[in-house]
């Protein structure tokens, strides 16, 4: 039961119940599920009890949720690779478990195709020929691929092809990608 009064902290039982209800809502990485209940905890000893209990049961793996977030994200924002990987980082993810989530969710990704159908989401109704035309709106694209987790090389590559005067604007360096 959760002690009443005074305090909002919860004792085991009830923390048992708050991750249940959080974990409901969305998935959580081990990290990000933890915070939420040291937040809430009457007693610190109960945090690792209950994500123990969770690990058993099957409810909390990091490895599970980073698959299934960088699947998701991938076939739903169409995000690149390494937004993925940052956004899984983010959430406090072992970087060696995101880092194979993330390849085995894009082993199968055309990365030139999937930021090919980003760019016409984004830019939807506009010629993208003309567009481009204008440095503005062409770096405004490039910084818009590479928020999206686009390597420097792909989204050059892109947005060359709608560009034929884009070799003007100079070649990418590869080596800011880091993946």
């Amino acid at each position: 039961m959760a002690v009443r009064g005074r305090s909002n902290k919860l004792d085991a039982e009830a923390l048992w119940n708050y991750a249940l209800t959080v974990l409901a809502g969305r998935a959580h990485s081990t990290a990000e599920l933890r915070r939420k209940l040291v937040r809430k905890a009457e007693v610190l000893s109960d945090v690792n009890a209950t994500l123990a209990r969770l690990r058993e049961y099957g409810m909390l793996d990091d490895r599970k949720f980073s698959e299934a977030f960088a699947s998701a994200r991938l076939e739903n924002q169409g995000h690149g690779k390494m937004r993925v990987l940052r956004d899984l980082r983010a959430k406090q993810v072992a970087p060696g478990v995101a880092q194979k989530a993330v390849e085995a969710s894009f082993a199968q990704t055309d990365e030139r195709a999937l930021a090919e159908k980003y760019l016409e989401r984004k830019y939807r109704g506009k010629n993208l020929a003309e567009l481009l035309k204008e440095e503005k709106h062409f770096a405004a694209a490039f910084r818009r691929l590479r928020t999206a987790g686009f390597s420097a090389g792909t989204t050059f590559a892109v947005l060359k092809s709608h560009h034929a005067g884009a070799d003007e604007f100079g070649e990418p360096d590869e080596s800011e990608d880091g993946l």
